[in-house]
């Protein structure tokens, strides 16, 4: 699974954007410096996430939107289009 496709089953779990998400998790107090613990419990606690799919979310409010071009344009199974994320939803991913 890529990044971009996690992020997109969050959006379908949950019913919001990877950005609005970021956006409740500032609100939170949750930001760049972070530790994953805390986020994961509060994605775990008020969203029902698992541990990956909590992890593409960390990722996103710790680290921003950009991705190692490691898997960008490869044939395997964790390939991504890009190696910056798209956070406002999978309808509107001019890539996807």
């Amino acid at each position: 699974m890529s990044f971009q496709a996690y992020l997109d089953a969050v959006e379908t779990k949950t019913g919001l954007a990877p950005r609005q998400l970021v956006e409740k998790a500032t609100e939170q107090g949750f930001g760049p410096g972070t530790k994953a613990g805390p986020i994961l419990e509060w994605l775990k606690n008020d969203y029902q996430l698992g541990r990956g799919h909590g992890m593409a979310i960390v990722h996103v409010i710790t680290k921003g939107p950009s991705i190692s071009a490691k898997h960008v344009g490869t044939a395997g199974t964790h390939s991504d289009a890009s190696d910056t994320l798209w956070l406002d939803g999978a309808a509107s991913n001019p890539l996807g």
